[in-house]
């Protein structure tokens, strides 16, 4: 009964009347920002962090919670019906969900993608709620070294895990750790990186970054890349689909909410890698994989269970160990460094309040996104006609404002436009900006945490492989950062025998041709 009392104490806190609102506010702005190919919810969330300051932080976080998860039942709504991923995590959708609806089973993929969104979502909630208190009663072993250990393996691990080329991200993610330091030593006092400016005396703030990377880079990127104008979609009928439907979908269900629960957690995995992984493995097991791409229902199952059980359970890292599993979470984590809360494993004891109160709001916020997801799909296509010459500027000038009234200083805005630029050109170079803002926000964790151990220590790096945790977290560390080599090596090895052997099948193909050439 200890272990519920808490639980049942958060959903009187979900059940408050301004909660209840900020949570729907929360996923009808994700389901909108899911809609609108390009923008995605880290974008959001960063250019809505300045309305958070004067909000409670368990109210704050419910809605930027709801932003997140929100956003993946959007993306599949012009997945289906227009072939215009609107989130990275619904591009496999795509595959199966739009030749649906040229068969005209639109409402059946939707239907089908709503329940398993939920199913997913709601697998994965009950999974945090079991999970997170084990996770954070492990956690409290952790000291300076853990941290250190762990706050490095998941700069390296999402470096290496984020989609596009390893070196850039690895650059990106360099990159942030150097942002990190700039501002006052907080050991020594010195100033490093200022260059004599007192509004870098303090350091970089979190918020600028965020805005300018994710909110005028990602505006820049996209008016650039412009998507092809969206027709608007037949109507939309049969919502819910047969039970015979429904009795095949089941299955892909279930394996995309286990699958996708346990990719979340990972740090760079997510819900863009679990739909992969989840569209793979049911391909994979089908008895005819040729039916995918041709309209499974499969198809669309099994990755929309995934993306919100992954989207869900990436909280599970956030709240317990303090480290953001992609840049969505070092978003939000973010947002509550800057309302006083700092996530790790004294959060459910010091905080249930907020713990509890963030995971229940998820239950809450899944029902009312099963129950809007099939009546707003017009008003959503409808919003997919307006120009993006026009939702650009507008977007762009509430970025702005936004940042200029964190602290009513011009300086905050000059930032987030030099981080406007950057994020533009890292996009358009086949940079990621999410590795740059894991480093920025981890950076000073690892490095404080680092000096700390090294004074416990006496300047002894082997005193970390003295300590089983931060030991083992090095190993993984170590495994992790030379596989890709490893990996290279093997295939470069690989190459000359296979290309012996493809030479070798071919010559006795080409002696009777070249023979009868010679007889001629």
């Amino acid at each position: 009964m200890d272990f519920f009392q808490p639980v049942l104490d958060g959903f009187g806190t979900v059940l408050d009347p301004t909660n209840l609102l900020y949570c729907l506010l929360g996923v009808t702005v994700g389901m909108l920002i899911g809609v609108l190919p390009g923008l995605g919810p880290a974008a959001t969330i960063a250019i809505l962090l300045p309305l958070t300051y004067g909000v409670e932080p368990v109210t704050a976080i419910i809605m930027l919670a709801g932003i997140f998860y929100g956003a993946q039942y959007g993306g599949t709504i012009t997945s289906v019906l227009l072939r215009l991923p609107g989130e990275a995590s619904t591009v496999v959708t795509v595959f199966d969900g739009y030749q649906l609806a040229k068969q005209g089973k639109a409402g059946t993929a939707l239907g089908i993608a709503a329940i398993g969104s939920f199913i997913g979502g709601t697998v994965a909630i009950i999974g945090l709620t079991f999970l997170a208190p084990l996770v954070a009663g492990f956690a409290l072993d952790f000291g300076p070294p853990e941290y250190a250990a762990l706050a490095l393996l998941g700069i390296l691990l999402v470096a290496t895990i984020s989609n596009g080329a390893k070196i850039k991200a690895l650059i990106a993610a360099a990159f942030g750790l150097l942002l990190a330091t700039v501002g006052r030593d907080t050991f020594t006092g010195a100033e490093r990186f200022t260059f004599d400016n007192l509004s870098l005396a303090d350091g970089i703030d979190f918020v600028p970054v965020a805005m300018g990377l994710f909110g005028i880079g990602e505006i820049l990127y996209n008016l650039e890349e412009r998507h092809r104008a969206a027709k608007a979609p037949a109507s939309v009928k049969n919502v819910w689909p047969s039970l015979q439907e429904f009795k095949t979908s089941a299955p892909a269900i279930g394996r995309g909410s286990v699958l996708g629960f346990f990719l979340g957690i990972l740090p760079g995995g997510g819900a863009t890698i679990s739909s992969l992984a989840a569209y793979a493995v049911e391909k994979r097991s089908a008895k005819d994989p040729s039916r995918f791409g041709k309209g499974a229902i499969e198809g669309v199952a099994g990755p929309e269970s995934a993306n919100n059980a992954a989207a869900t359970s990436s909280f599970i890292p956030l709240l317990t160990l303090g480290i953001p599993a992609n840049a969505t979470m070092a978003i939000i984590f973010g947002a509550l460094l800057i309302q006083g809360v700092t996530p790790g494993p004294n959060l459910i004891n010091d905080d249930p309040e907020l713990f509890w109160g963030v995971v229940n709001s998820m239950y809450i916020g899944n029902i009312l996104l099963l129950i809007m997801a099939i009546p707003l799909i017009g008003i959503f296509v409808r919003v997919l006609r307006v120009r993006g010459a026009i939702l650009a500027p507008i977007t762009a000038l509430i970025t702005l404002l936004g940042a200029y009234t964190i602290r009513n200083s011009m300086f905050d805005v000059l930032l987030v436009v030099v981080f406007g630029a950057i994020g533009y050109l890292m996009k358009k170079f086949g940079f990621e900006p999410g590795p740059l803002v894991l480093a920025f926000v981890l950076g000073s964790l690892l490095e404080s945490n680092l000096r700390r151990s090294l004074l416990v220590f006496e300047g002894d790096l082997f005193g970390f492989a003295s300590r089983p945790i931060s030991g083992t977290l090095l190993v993984i560390f170590v495994v992790v950062a030379l596989l890709p080599i490893i990996k290279s090596a093997i295939d470069r090895r690989r190459r000359p025998g296979l290309a012996a052997t493809v030479a070798g099948t071919t010559e006795p193909a080409q002696k009777p041709s070249q023979k009868n050439k010679e007889n001629a």
